[in-house]
């Protein structure tokens, strides 16, 4: 009842508040206003839940394990999902409150890095809106990897503290905390006639669970849970007598020891102390999600329904971080359960699947034997026991192939490659789009596929159209709703109906007028909080996403340089104002990525110093991209930069998002753009450079050289040499290395062979953004042809086909 009006919802807010911090609303500060707020949403959650406990029995849980959640801020999401925010809004207004400030105190939660953790949040939204019994698994982490700062160019790494006011969502639970062991020794003895394994004078953590409530879009009847465990010491007391001894490191060492497993997202791993932090983090929240799932089916079904497990239960790894799953239950199942292992095999396999999200080498993780000996040595032993038992079989199988054999171990070259410890102990194996589950199977992959070609399948992913439209770009969800009703909110193929628009000049040109408005609220964002001045009439030309070399922001800014050179010897060439706006975070390790965003700071200096020339080129930065700055920059873009070298990106969901907001998409044929354009047609979407096949003929079989295309091409020559000449006068040697991966190490991501490409379809898109009605038809047709890309269609189709749930239907019959 507390939200049913306005004045309902103030005597429920004012009383929160005096029960929370004992305060009225004139002596509270902005973030007590805040966190009241929160605790109000969380009794209404307590409410729903305390309501439809005993009124539905669940289905099929999915447990979701991630390293990342990148959840962003929940507030405004959540009033938006019940319905409220304008009942909450006017309530606190009337209070003289304003609800936009209290937004402001909530921080994005530094649960992830990029589209792993965005993904996994979107996934955990449509579970819930599907009403399927979906609960994320992952790590508190006490810090986030890094916030980035940008000092005189560089990136420099500061602590993400987001926990240091705490986070009112989370309720720590700590009767359900779990006992995760660590190093030690195992015995084997026979008891009542069978081996059994006993793990002895082991390092024992507690993972104790904290849960932030996971809501439905429109129906509370809907919640699930994101667990995210924090590691702790088992004897929490002081070892006071050391302490009194004056052996302060020996009383306190083991439980910051422990605590370290918690306290940052991908600890560095250049040292041998940072890869086994890597591999404890891992072991530590798959041992303790895995121990509450067995825990909990035990007291639901009993001890002698474990041969139903994998109808009641589904394990889902996401990427190779959680693998750790495949052991950790055979060792319950065996070990705690007395299950014989060939029965404890076949229910491990048909819970698991796994997603696979990329086709870079140096991306699949592997685990040096001796560590994860020492670490984990009953976990280890069950890792043997599997490849044993799998090369036997394979080589009943492959007797004659000794190459599929040899591609296939577990145990390769002194590590253990957990991709294929995956690949072996799961019922399903997913690419996340069809370009990329084509290169796993023909190629990353292709040895497995002979094996295991059964369990190869694609699930395109898919973005959360009510959190990154809806939520995020109230102007343009507005005008949607205005012109085909609300049922696109639930139902994304709804928004094909907008196709009837798109020779209606009225419709178009109040699409162009949501589009300004969003570059004006972008603008004044960035002038708030940097100092910056956009022209929001200018073309937002945006590439926001991880630093790194496939993903070529070299090769955007080289298209910058040769603007410049343009303008600098005909002014009148540059044809109305371009901004281009970068954002993304290089790893603290990765210097080539540091280069490039120094490189961005070079060049948007050197612009901004000619002023006949920055009138109409203008380039910027975004430091510290995370789910909140998405939220602002997507609605605002132009022009989505999807230019990853063809057949190295996954997928993308970046690409999604710009295009739900009416971006036209500037890309290669690469991830998820492949289907892009199958949705909008060639005409929509802007396409150039190297298709995947012939990216990789020219990888494995040669024939590309770099020089040809440096000598062939002057323009690109006098762009390139400015990476080592005095073009960046403070500069000196500091850009040579970007030089040198071009022309002295072969160019491996293309950058040079694309660029003639990339600069032609780059000048079409610049001469439609000339003709206002054209291009806000090619946005309108973008939007209207995006709901495939929702998360709810992926969601579907994993229940579907994977995970064997039901799900609820929304009300409308479109298909998508």
């Amino acid at each position: 009842m507390m939200f049913m009006d306005t004045e309902a919802f103030k005597e429920a807010y004012l009383k929160k508040l005096i029960e929370g911090e004992g305060i009225t609303a004139d002596e509270a500060t902005t973030w007590d206003k805040f966190v009241a707020l929160v605790m109000l949403l969380k009794d209404k959650i307590s409410y729903y839940r305390a309501v439809n406990k005993n009124s539905w029995s669940p289905g099929k849980q999915v447990y979701y394990f991630s390293m990342e959640f990148l959840i962003g801020k929940l507030l405004y999401n959540y009033l938006v999902n019940f319905k409220i925010e304008k009942i909450v809004k006017e309530g606190l207004f009337e209070l003289g409150i304003n609800l936009e400030e209290l937004l402001e105190q909530e921080v994005d939660p530094g649960l992830g890095n990029g589209g792993l953790g965005r993904l996994a949040a979107c996934f955990l939204d449509s579970l819930a809106f599907l009403g399927i019994d979906g609960h994320g698994n992952g790590i508190r982490y006490r810090y986030g990897l890094f916030e980035q700062k940008i000092v005189a160019g560089n990136q420099v790494e500061a602590a993400d503290n987001w926990l240091k006011n705490g986070y009112p969502w989370e309720t720590r639970k700590a009767h359900k905390a779990v006992t995760v062991k660590f190093k030690g020794r195992v015995r084997s003895e026979i008891q009542e006639g069978r081996l059994v394994f006993i793990h002895e004078d082991y390092e024992p953590v507690l993972a104790v669970p904290y849960d932030v409530p996971v809501i439905s879009y429109d129906n509370p009847r809907y919640i699930n849970n994101l667990r995210l465990w924090s590691a702790e010491t088992v004897a929490s007391e002081l070892d006071l007598a050391s302490f009194n001894r004056g052996e302060f490191k020996q009383a306190t060492g083991f439980k910051s020891e422990v605590e370290a497993i918690s306290y940052i997202l991908y600890p560095d791993d250049s040292s041998r102390a940072g890869r086994e932090l890597r591999l404890k983090q891992e072991y530590f929240f798959v041992a303790a999600g895995l121990g509450t799932i067995v825990r909990s089916y035990k007291k639901r079904y009993g001890r002698r329904a474990f041969p139903d497990f994998p109808r009641r239960v589904a394990v889902h790894i996401n990427d190779t971080h959680p693998v750790l799953c495949i052991p950790e239950l055979m060792r319950i199942l065996i070990d705690e359960e007395g299950l014989g292992w060939d029965e404890a095999w076949n229910i491990t396999v048909n819970t698991m699947s796994f997603t696979n999200h990329t086709v870079m080498p140096e991306a699949m993780e592997k685990w040096p034997v001796d560590m994860l000996k020492n670490l984990l040595p009953r976990i280890f032993m069950i890792i043997e026991e599997i490849d044993c038992r799998f090369k036997e079989d394979l080589k009943a199988r492959f007797m004659d192939d000794e190459e599929v054999i040899q591609n296939t171990h577990i145990f390769k070259d002194g590590y253990v490659w957990m991709t294929n410890l995956a690949i072996i102990g799961s019922s399903s194996v997913n690419g996340v789009a069809h370009l990329h589950t084509k290169i796993l199977k023909g190629d990353v992959f292709k040895d497995f596929y002979r094996v295991f070609g059964y369990k190869f399948n694609n699930k395109t992913n898919g973005v959360n159209h009510r959190r990154f439209l809806l939520a995020a770009n109230p102007g343009l969800a507005r005008l949607i709703t205005e012109a085909i009703g609300p049922n696109w909110q639930e139902d994304a193929g709804e928004l094909k109906k907008l196709h009837v628009l798109k020779e209606d000049p009225g419709f178009l040109e109040c699409l162009g007028k949501v589009k300004y408005d969003n570059k004006c609220r972008l603008a004044a964002s960035l002038q708030k909080k940097y100092g910056l001045i956009l022209d929001p009439s200018s073309i937002f030309d945006v590439q926001v996403k991880r630093i790194h070399a496939y993903k070529r922001q070299l090769l955007n800014v080289l298209k910058i340089m040769h603007l410049y050179n343009l303008a600098l010897r005909d002014p009148e060439s540059l044809t109305g104002s371009q901004t281009f706006i970068f954002g993304g975070k290089a790893a603290p390790g990765y210097h080539y990525a540091k280069t490039v965003i120094k490189l961005i700071h070079c060049l948007s200096k050197k612009i901004a110093q000619n002023p006949a020339i920055s009138s109409k080129l203008k380039v910027i930065f975004i430091e510290n991209f995370n789910v909140s700055q998405g939220e602002l920059i997507y609605p605002a873009a132009d022009i989505s930069e999807q230019i990853s070298t063809a057949g190295k990106e996954a997928s993308g969901t970046g690409n999604m998002k710009f295009m739900l907001n009416g971006a036209l998409t500037l890309g290669t044929l690469d991830g998820a753009n492949v289907e892009i354009r199958e949705a909008v047609g060639e005409e929509n979407i802007f396409i150039f450079g190297l298709t995947a096949e012939e990216a990789l003929t020219y990888t494995h079989s040669g024939g590309y050289k770099p020089w040809d295309e440096y000598h062939s091409n002057p323009d690109l020559k006098i762009c390139v040499d400015h990476l080592k000449g005095s073009f960046f006068e403070d500069a000196g040697e500091e850009f040579r290395m970007l030089y040198d991966s071009l022309m002295i190490y072969h160019d491996e991501f293309f950058i040079l062979k694309d660029f003639p490409a990339y600069l032609a379809k780059y000048g079409e898109m610049q001469e439609l953004y000339g003709h206002p009605q054209e291009w806000n038809k090619i946005s309108l047709l973008n939007i209207a042809n995006s709901g495939f890309f929702s998360s709810d269609r992926t969601i579907r189709e994993y229940a579907d086909w994977i995970w064997k749930v039901h799900y609820r239907t929304t009300h409308s019959k479109t298909i998508i």
